[in-house]
Protein backbone atom coordinates (compact mmCIF):
# COMPACT_ATOMS: atom_id res chain seq x y z
CA UNK A 1 0.00 0.00 0.00
CA UNK A 2 1.43 3.38 -0.78
CA UNK A 3 1.86 5.81 1.87
CA UNK A 4 -0.47 8.12 1.00
CA UNK A 5 -3.36 5.56 0.79
CA UNK A 6 -2.25 4.16 4.16
CA UNK A 7 -2.03 7.35 5.77
CA UNK A 8 -5.89 8.31 4.87
CA UNK A 9 -6.88 4.82 6.43
CA UNK A 10 -5.21 4.64 9.47
CA UNK A 11 -5.98 8.38 10.19
CA UNK A 12 -8.75 7.73 12.61
CA UNK A 13 -6.73 5.21 14.52
CA UNK A 14 -4.49 7.12 16.83
CA UNK A 15 -4.67 5.91 20.22
CA UNK A 16 -4.65 7.99 23.74
CA UNK A 17 -2.44 6.63 26.56
CA UNK A 18 0.30 8.35 28.73
CA UNK A 19 3.00 5.16 28.35
CA UNK A 20 2.80 5.19 24.38
CA UNK A 21 6.13 7.12 23.83
CA UNK A 22 5.66 6.32 19.84
CA UNK A 23 2.44 6.02 18.13
CA UNK A 24 1.63 5.57 14.35
CA UNK A 25 0.67 9.72 14.13
CA UNK A 26 4.29 10.25 13.14
CA UNK A 27 4.93 7.57 11.05
CA UNK A 28 7.72 6.10 12.91
CA UNK A 29 9.15 2.63 12.19
CA UNK A 30 8.12 1.18 15.37
CA UNK A 31 5.75 2.02 18.23
CA UNK A 32 7.44 2.61 21.74
CA UNK A 33 5.27 1.68 25.47
CA UNK A 34 6.71 2.67 28.50
CA UNK A 35 6.89 -0.83 30.78
CA UNK A 36 8.87 1.57 33.52
CA UNK A 37 11.10 4.31 34.14
CA UNK A 38 14.13 2.16 32.36
CA UNK A 39 12.44 0.28 30.07
CA UNK A 40 10.20 0.49 26.99
CA UNK A 41 9.04 -2.14 24.36
CA UNK A 42 9.49 -1.55 21.08
CA UNK A 43 6.77 -3.31 18.73
CA UNK A 44 6.87 -3.44 14.78
CA UNK A 45 5.63 -6.24 12.31
CA UNK A 46 6.46 -6.31 8.38
CA UNK A 47 6.28 -9.15 5.91
CA UNK A 48 7.48 -9.69 2.01
CA UNK A 49 6.62 -12.09 -0.62
CA UNK A 50 9.70 -13.48 -2.24
CA UNK A 51 12.04 -11.38 -3.55
CA UNK A 52 13.89 -14.70 -4.76
CA UNK A 53 14.01 -18.50 -5.82
CA UNK A 54 15.65 -19.61 -3.12
CA UNK A 55 13.94 -20.14 -0.06
CA UNK A 56 16.70 -19.95 3.18
CA UNK A 57 17.67 -16.58 1.56
CA UNK A 58 13.96 -15.41 0.90
CA UNK A 59 13.58 -16.06 4.81
CA UNK A 60 16.59 -14.40 5.78
CA UNK A 61 15.65 -11.36 3.25
CA UNK A 62 11.93 -11.09 4.78
CA UNK A 63 13.87 -11.14 8.62
CA UNK A 64 15.93 -9.03 7.64
CA UNK A 65 13.51 -6.56 6.36
CA UNK A 66 10.88 -7.12 9.41
CA UNK A 67 13.85 -6.60 11.98
CA UNK A 68 15.21 -3.19 10.55
CA UNK A 69 12.44 -1.19 12.45
CA UNK A 70 13.95 -2.07 15.60
CA UNK A 71 16.71 -1.28 14.90
CA UNK A 72 16.16 1.95 13.44
CA UNK A 73 15.04 3.20 16.72
CA UNK A 74 18.16 2.36 18.42
CA UNK A 75 16.76 -0.45 20.42
CA UNK A 76 17.51 -4.37 20.28
CA UNK A 77 15.68 -7.56 19.52
CA UNK A 78 14.13 -9.59 22.28
CA UNK A 79 11.68 -12.02 20.46
CA UNK A 80 9.91 -12.57 16.79
CA UNK A 81 7.17 -14.14 15.72
CA UNK A 82 6.54 -15.95 12.46
CA UNK A 83 3.60 -14.44 10.28
CA UNK A 84 3.32 -16.84 7.31
CA UNK A 85 0.88 -17.30 4.16
CA UNK A 86 2.01 -20.45 2.54
CA UNK A 87 1.32 -20.96 -0.91
CA UNK A 88 1.38 -24.86 -0.90
CA UNK A 89 0.48 -25.26 -4.72
CA UNK A 90 3.54 -23.79 -5.76
CA UNK A 91 5.71 -24.56 -2.79
CA UNK A 92 6.79 -27.59 -0.63
CA UNK A 93 6.88 -28.35 2.86
CA UNK A 94 10.67 -28.68 2.53
CA UNK A 95 10.59 -25.06 1.15
CA UNK A 96 8.70 -23.66 3.66
CA UNK A 97 11.02 -25.35 6.59
CA UNK A 98 13.80 -23.68 4.74
CA UNK A 99 12.15 -20.08 4.75
CA UNK A 100 11.50 -20.42 8.45
CA UNK A 101 14.90 -21.64 9.12
CA UNK A 102 16.66 -18.41 7.08
CA UNK A 103 14.25 -16.55 9.29
CA UNK A 104 15.17 -18.40 12.29
CA UNK A 105 18.97 -17.68 11.40
CA UNK A 106 18.75 -13.68 11.41
CA UNK A 107 16.74 -13.37 14.68
CA UNK A 108 19.73 -15.34 16.21
CA UNK A 109 22.02 -13.51 14.65
CA UNK A 110 21.00 -9.95 16.38
CA UNK A 111 20.38 -11.82 19.75
CA UNK A 112 16.73 -12.23 19.62
CA UNK A 113 14.21 -15.45 20.00
CA UNK A 114 11.60 -16.93 17.61
CA UNK A 115 8.85 -18.04 20.15
CA UNK A 116 6.19 -19.47 17.51
CA UNK A 117 3.93 -17.40 14.81
CA UNK A 118 0.88 -18.18 12.73
CA UNK A 119 0.65 -19.51 9.59
CA UNK A 120 -2.30 -19.88 7.10
CA UNK A 121 -2.91 -20.84 3.25
CA UNK A 122 -2.53 -18.58 0.73
CA UNK A 123 -2.57 -17.88 -3.01
CA UNK A 124 0.61 -16.01 -2.72
CA UNK A 125 3.43 -16.64 -0.53
CA UNK A 126 4.32 -14.17 2.48
CA UNK A 127 6.71 -14.10 5.33
CA UNK A 128 7.52 -11.81 8.09
CA UNK A 129 7.50 -11.81 11.72
CA UNK A 130 6.10 -9.72 14.78
CA UNK A 131 9.43 -8.09 16.32
CA UNK A 132 9.69 -7.05 20.26
CA UNK A 133 12.29 -4.69 21.15
CA UNK A 134 13.42 -3.23 24.52
CA UNK A 135 15.20 0.76 24.68
CA UNK A 136 15.52 2.66 27.53
CA UNK A 137 12.90 5.36 27.37
CA UNK A 138 15.35 8.08 27.19
CA UNK A 139 17.45 6.26 24.10
CA UNK A 140 14.52 6.72 21.63
CA UNK A 141 16.02 7.41 18.19
CA UNK A 142 13.25 9.08 16.64
CA UNK A 143 13.04 9.52 12.42
CA UNK A 144 11.81 13.14 12.94
CA UNK A 145 13.82 15.21 15.39
CA UNK A 146 16.89 15.97 12.81
CA UNK A 147 19.55 19.04 14.22
CA UNK A 148 20.00 21.71 11.35
CA UNK A 149 23.92 21.32 10.53
CA UNK A 150 24.05 17.37 10.84
CA UNK A 151 24.95 15.67 7.88
CA UNK A 152 22.53 12.75 6.76
CA UNK A 153 23.93 8.92 6.06
CA UNK A 154 22.97 6.15 3.96
CA UNK A 155 24.27 2.75 5.03
CA UNK A 156 22.99 0.98 1.82
CA UNK A 157 22.78 1.52 -1.73
CA UNK A 158 19.53 2.17 -3.99
CA UNK A 159 18.35 -0.36 -6.23
CA UNK A 160 16.78 -3.20 -4.78
CA UNK A 161 12.94 -2.39 -5.63
CA UNK A 162 14.12 -2.58 -9.35
CA UNK A 163 16.59 -5.26 -9.37
CA UNK A 164 13.85 -7.58 -7.52
CA UNK A 165 11.80 -6.83 -10.23
CA UNK A 166 14.01 -7.56 -12.94
CA UNK A 167 14.82 -10.99 -10.74
CA UNK A 168 11.08 -12.15 -11.41
CA UNK A 169 11.32 -10.83 -14.68
CA UNK A 170 14.71 -13.47 -15.24
CA UNK A 171 16.47 -9.88 -16.28
CA UNK A 172 19.63 -10.39 -14.26
CA UNK A 173 22.83 -13.21 -14.11
CA UNK A 174 22.91 -15.61 -11.26
CA UNK A 175 26.16 -13.94 -10.29
CA UNK A 176 24.21 -10.53 -9.52
CA UNK A 177 21.72 -12.13 -7.80
CA UNK A 178 23.66 -13.48 -4.79
CA UNK A 179 24.92 -10.01 -4.59
CA UNK A 180 21.93 -8.23 -3.92
CA UNK A 181 20.68 -10.94 -2.06
CA UNK A 182 23.71 -10.25 0.20
CA UNK A 183 23.26 -7.22 0.55
CA UNK A 184 19.39 -7.56 1.35
CA UNK A 185 19.85 -10.26 3.73
CA UNK A 186 22.58 -8.14 6.03
CA UNK A 187 21.13 -6.75 8.92
CA UNK A 188 21.22 -3.30 10.32
CA UNK A 189 21.73 -4.71 13.50
CA UNK A 190 25.48 -3.70 14.18
CA UNK A 191 25.37 -0.68 12.06
CA UNK A 192 22.52 0.50 15.04
CA UNK A 193 25.01 -0.16 17.82
CA UNK A 194 27.56 1.16 16.38
CA UNK A 195 25.70 4.78 15.38
CA UNK A 196 24.84 4.50 19.29
CA UNK A 197 28.35 5.32 20.31
CA UNK A 198 27.96 9.08 18.06
CA UNK A 199 25.72 11.96 18.05
CA UNK A 200 23.09 10.88 15.82
CA UNK A 201 19.50 12.95 15.83
CA UNK A 202 17.62 10.92 13.88
CA UNK A 203 17.16 7.66 12.33
CA UNK A 204 15.05 5.65 9.89
CA UNK A 205 15.18 2.57 7.53
CA UNK A 206 14.66 2.82 3.65
CA UNK A 207 12.21 0.39 2.85
CA UNK A 208 9.10 0.12 1.11
CA UNK A 209 8.00 4.24 0.57
CA UNK A 210 11.66 4.74 -1.20
CA UNK A 211 14.71 7.01 0.00
CA UNK A 212 12.49 10.26 -0.32
CA UNK A 213 9.73 8.88 0.60
CA UNK A 214 11.15 8.20 4.00
CA UNK A 215 12.80 11.26 3.81
CA UNK A 216 9.54 13.31 3.52
CA UNK A 217 8.64 11.22 7.00
CA UNK A 218 11.69 12.58 8.94
CA UNK A 219 11.26 16.16 7.95
CA UNK A 220 9.81 18.99 9.59
CA UNK A 221 7.80 22.18 9.91
CA UNK A 222 11.73 23.32 10.62
CA UNK A 223 13.68 21.90 8.32
CA UNK A 224 14.33 20.61 4.72
CA UNK A 225 16.73 17.68 3.66
CA UNK A 226 19.65 18.80 0.93
CA UNK A 227 20.10 15.76 -1.18
CA UNK A 228 23.07 16.00 -3.34
CA UNK A 229 22.01 13.06 -6.19
CA UNK A 230 25.60 11.75 -7.07
CA UNK A 231 26.53 11.38 -3.95
CA UNK A 232 23.71 8.56 -2.95
CA UNK A 233 24.86 4.77 -3.47
CA UNK A 234 22.94 3.47 -6.64
CA UNK A 235 23.86 -0.21 -7.78
CA UNK A 236 24.50 0.26 -11.92
CA UNK A 237 23.14 -2.63 -12.75
CA UNK A 238 19.59 -0.81 -11.40
CA UNK A 239 20.49 2.53 -13.62
CA UNK A 240 19.89 0.50 -17.03
CA UNK A 241 17.32 -1.69 -16.14
CA UNK A 242 15.31 1.83 -14.90
CA UNK A 243 15.98 3.54 -17.85
CA UNK A 244 14.81 0.45 -19.86
CA UNK A 245 11.25 1.01 -17.52
CA UNK A 246 12.22 -2.27 -15.53
CA UNK A 247 10.12 0.25 -12.56
CA UNK A 248 8.07 -1.76 -9.79
CA UNK A 249 4.19 0.02 -9.40
CA UNK A 250 5.43 0.36 -6.01
CA UNK A 251 8.36 3.29 -7.09
CA UNK A 252 5.71 4.57 -9.12
CA UNK A 253 3.04 5.64 -6.33
CA UNK A 254 5.88 6.55 -4.43
CA UNK A 255 7.57 9.03 -7.33
CA UNK A 256 3.58 10.40 -7.34
CA UNK A 257 3.49 10.50 -3.95
CA UNK A 258 6.63 13.34 -3.27
CA UNK A 259 6.47 14.88 -6.25
CA UNK A 260 5.17 17.94 -5.04
CA UNK A 261 7.27 18.14 -1.99
CA UNK A 262 10.86 18.03 -4.01
CA UNK A 263 12.43 21.11 -5.12
CA UNK A 264 15.13 19.53 -8.25
CA UNK A 265 18.09 22.38 -8.53
CA UNK A 266 19.64 20.15 -11.73
CA UNK A 267 17.49 18.84 -14.20
CA UNK A 268 17.20 15.01 -13.26
CA UNK A 269 16.57 12.42 -16.10
CA UNK A 270 13.05 10.92 -15.15
CA UNK A 271 15.10 7.11 -14.37
CA UNK A 272 17.23 9.52 -11.77
CA UNK A 273 13.89 10.69 -10.07
CA UNK A 274 12.60 7.03 -9.98
CA UNK A 275 16.18 5.97 -8.25
CA UNK A 276 15.71 7.92 -5.42
CA UNK A 277 12.16 6.33 -4.96
CA UNK A 278 12.52 3.30 -5.25
CA UNK A 279 10.96 1.09 -3.34
CA UNK A 280 13.58 -1.26 -1.26
CA UNK A 281 13.22 -4.67 0.46
CA UNK A 282 15.50 -4.37 3.87
CA UNK A 283 17.12 -1.02 2.90
CA UNK A 284 19.75 0.91 4.90
CA UNK A 285 19.66 3.22 7.61
CA UNK A 286 19.33 7.15 7.42
CA UNK A 287 21.06 8.67 9.69
CA UNK A 288 21.46 12.69 10.61
CA UNK A 289 25.02 13.15 12.43
CA UNK A 290 27.31 15.52 12.90
CA UNK A 291 29.72 15.47 9.97
CA UNK A 292 32.50 14.44 11.80
CA UNK A 293 30.75 11.77 13.51
CA UNK A 294 29.76 10.61 10.39
CA UNK A 295 33.19 10.39 8.81
CA UNK A 296 34.19 8.13 11.62
CA UNK A 297 30.75 6.01 11.05
CA UNK A 298 31.56 5.48 7.38
CA UNK A 299 34.81 4.00 8.20
CA UNK A 300 33.64 2.20 10.94
CA UNK A 301 31.18 0.30 8.51
CA UNK A 302 33.34 0.02 5.26
CA UNK A 303 32.88 -3.87 6.00
CA UNK A 304 29.58 -3.95 6.84
CA UNK A 305 28.07 -1.61 4.40
CA UNK A 306 29.98 -3.53 1.28
CA UNK A 307 31.38 -0.10 0.95
CA UNK A 308 27.99 1.85 0.12
CA UNK A 309 27.43 3.94 3.10
CA UNK A 310 28.06 7.65 2.55
CA UNK A 311 27.09 11.02 3.62
CA UNK A 312 24.82 11.98 0.68
CA UNK A 313 23.45 15.39 1.74
CA UNK A 314 22.41 17.97 5.35
CA UNK A 315 19.78 19.01 7.74
CA UNK A 316 19.10 22.71 6.08
CA UNK A 317 16.85 25.13 7.73
CA UNK A 318 13.51 24.55 6.42
CA UNK A 319 13.22 25.85 3.11
CA UNK A 320 10.63 26.68 0.23
CA UNK A 321 10.43 22.28 -0.28
CA UNK A 322 10.55 19.83 2.08
CA UNK A 323 13.38 17.96 -0.18
CA UNK A 324 15.94 19.79 -2.09
CA UNK A 325 17.67 17.92 -4.46
CA UNK A 326 20.84 18.74 -6.10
Amino acid sequence: MGPGDLKQTICGLTPSDERILVGFDTSEDASVYQINETQALVQTLDFITPVVDDPYIYGQIAAANALSDVFAMGADVKTAMNIVGFDKKNLSKEALGLILKGGNEKIKECGGVLLGGHTIESPEMYYGLSVTGMIHPKDIVRNNTPLIGHVLVLTKPLGMGILSTAIKRDLLPLNFIKECAKIMASLNYLPSKIMRKYDVSSCTDITGFGLLGHVLECTNELVSFNISCNNVPILSEAIDLCANDVIPGGTKRNIKYVEDQILYMNNLPEHCKALLCDAQTSGGLLIAMKESDAKEYIKELEELSFGYASIIGQVIPRAIKPIIIC
